[in-house]
């Protein structure tokens, strides 16, 4: 195959726990009698509330194909290359095995909001029933906190926004007073963008966007400067997609094809993440291949002006991520969205794609620019069955 698949999980795959009906008519087309798959697959979420091989055990269960950690990447992932935090104290936000998820990344010294609360009482006083009674001081000091990484959603908002806002505010002493003039904050590393996501719910739920909105605009009610992200992680960041072509190329390296990987094709449900990001990767890869030679920088991010600037290589990510990463091989990531999650138009598949687009309002992250472009999809199908089908004919590709 000279093709790889990059396929979302919520709204692709499973609403919530359920799967989705095509999922697995879809999967049976994809592998061999033996199980193997026919073609590389990467399982790209933006989820981040667990391990890899948890998210692995759980598709194949869903999909009755055997699929490894090593094919799955959560919306965390990236965060592997980021090793000139892994050795300092970060305080993680999210929810799930957050210490396990920090500690598997590389980080050394994470700590929890729990922690922080527990270490500091007086911080956490929103919810009333919850205010201690008699205060203890801590007899162990917590070193100073030198990043915040937003892995996901977390469940209780309040105390997460309160205590995330205490250690930006004092740089890295919650115990301590506000100090505004610091600024720029510490570094902040999120992951996770999505505004809204698919469940068994007939609407959309709150993402992790939605939370980091909630932030951003405490933050700048509070200071009047706006919150800066060290990093953005997950679709729709262009990282993502070069980590995820990475690990298409070690896929069909295992395997022995010798043919190289053209084009990558990203199944997804939701516009504003799904759509964006493949038609921003490939943007960047277009570009990318007419300047052949040129030394590329690798960007956590595609920032509207508000954000930190790309990160530089020599800075950030270690050599041998860099020449991976730097060596993109794909000419084409082409976007196929279909109608079982967040996008679905209540009708058959829409044949001119121009007219079936009307978002109008912006649910991307605010340091993303909108671009009409860049939220059409290549192509429109009812479902991930649809979409396999689609591609195999496209690439002229037929299973043994």
């Amino acid at each position: 195959p000279s093709f790889g698949f990059l396929f979302d999980i919520d709204g692709v795959l499973v609403r919530g726990k359920t799967p989705i009906p095509a999922a697995k008519s879809a999967f049976q087309k994809l592998v061999n009698s033996q199980g193997q798959f026919l073609v590389p697959v990467v399982f790209v979420t933006n989820a981040g509330n667990c391990l890899r091989q948890k998210k692995a055990d759980q598709l194949s269960h869903i999909l009755g194909v055997p699929v490894s950690q090593d094919q799955v990447m959560m919306s965390h992932s990236p965060l592997r290359m980021f090793k000139r935090y892994h050795e300092k104290c970060v305080l993680v936000s999210g929810q799930g095995p957050l210490l396990d998820i920090a500690q598997d990344l590389g980080f050394s010294q994470p700590i929890t909001i729990e922690t922080l609360r527990e270490k500091y009482p007086l911080l956490d006083v929103v919810d009333h029933d919850r205010t201690p009674d008699v205060l203890y001081p801590s007899a162990v000091e917590l070193p100073k906190i030198e990043a915040v990484v937003l892995f996901g959603e977390p469940v209780r908002w309040e105390t997460n926004l309160q205590l995330i806002i205490d250690v930006l505010l004092t740089s890295g002493y919650p115990g301590n007073p506000y100090h505004h003039e610091n600024y720029p904050h510490i570094p902040v590393l999120a992951c996770n963008m999505d505004l809204m996501w698919v469940a068994e719910a007939q609407s959309p739920r709150f993402g992790h966007g939605t939370f980091m909105v909630c932030l951003e605009n405490i933050y700048k009610k509070i200071t009047g400067k706006d919150l800066k992200y060290e990093a953005l992680m997950g679709k729709p960041s262009e990282l993502t997609y070069q980590y995820a072509e990475y690990l298409i190329r070690t896929q069909a390296a295992e395997r022995q094809w010798k043919q190289p990987i053209q084009t990558l094709y990203a199944v997804g449900d939701n516009l504003m993440t799904d759509v964006y990001g493949a038609n921003l990767y490939n943007r960047y890869l277009e570009e990318k291949n007419s300047r052949k030679g040129s030394k590329t920088q690798i960007q956590a991010k595609v920032a509207g002006g508000r954000g930190s600037a790309a990160l530089s290589q020599d800075d950030e990510i270690d050599n041998s991520w860099e020449n991976e990463l730097a060596s993109a091989a794909a000419t084409h990531c082409r976007s196929v969205l279909v109608c079982t999650g967040v996008y679905n138009p209540h009708t058959e598949a829409p044949l001119d794609t121009k007219e079936s687009i009307t978002e109008t309002v912006f649910h991307g992250h605010r340091d993303f620019r909108f671009d009409p472009g860049l939220v059409e999809p290549d192509h429109i199908v009812p479902d991930v069955n649809a979409a396999v089908d689609l591609i195999f004919h496209l690439e002229n590709f037929a299973p043994n």
